[in-house]
């Protein structure tokens, strides 16, 4: 491990990791940290699913990659690497610590909702699921011929529409890179919301949760 993100922060809630049967990775939006995550864990059920480690790393200066997430990928290098590196990091101490891929839930919002959606595009398998908050896969354009097999992982895509950050149209096109590698995809577009995640998002995502660790 090294680069621009070593030395941050990991916070952990719920289950200790050696004990855990499953296993939830979430990650930060730009200038936002692993508290607020903690913070999203608990809003999505943290107390309530028994044996559940949550990881919320947190980003060097709270921010994953300089630029947009739209920006040709060197323009946001060496960080990008860095962050790809940081959650590799985190999934792999679940693995580890004997979390079955499965049992293994990769989510994020805004920036890390797109590093959510990089990472598993970028070192695919069955994961557990994973819960993109407003996010989509990052670069000027999109490969729209990623390498490996997702296996049927639900994956669940949220944002507004019009989102100051996040076009639509690129949530869409990432989905359907996913669902292309085998992921069960869907998608809900909310028109006119803020830059945030709302009570109906939480609650998708919590049922989706429920369905995939218990």
């Amino acid at each position: 491990m090294g680069g621009v993100h070593e030395n941050g922060r990991l916070l952990q809630a719920g289950a200790a990791l050696g004990e855990a049967k499953g296993a939830v990775i979430l990650l930060h939006g730009r200038g936002g940290s692993a508290d607020d995550m903690l913070g999203l864990a608990r809003a999505l059920g943290s107390d309530e699913l028994e044996g559940v480690a949550w990881l919320a790393p947190e980003a060097s200066g709270r921010t994953w990659y300089p630029m947009s997430f739209l920006a040709p990928r060197e323009f946001n290098e060496p960080a990008l690497s860095s962050a790809l590196e940081r959650v590799g990091e985190a999934v792999q101490m679940a693995l580890d610590a004997g979390v079955p891929a499965g049992k293994l839930v990769i989510g994020g919002f805004s920036q890390g909702a797109c590093l959510a959606t990089e990472f598993v595009a970028r070192h695919p398998r069955r994961y557990g699921a994973l819960l993109a908050f407003t996010g989509g896969l990052i670069g000027e354009a999109l490969d729209a011929s990623y390498p490996g097999d997702l296996g049927a992982m639900p994956a669940m895509f949220f944002s507004g529409d019009p989102d100051p950050h996040v076009p639509w149209t690129r949530v869409e096109a990432s989905a359907r890179v996913l669902q292309g590698m085998g992921a069960e995809v869907g998608a809900r577009r909310y028109a006119g919301r803020p830059h945030t995640v709302t009570p109906e998002e939480v609650q998708i995502a919590a049922e989706l949760l429920h369905a995939v660790l218990h």
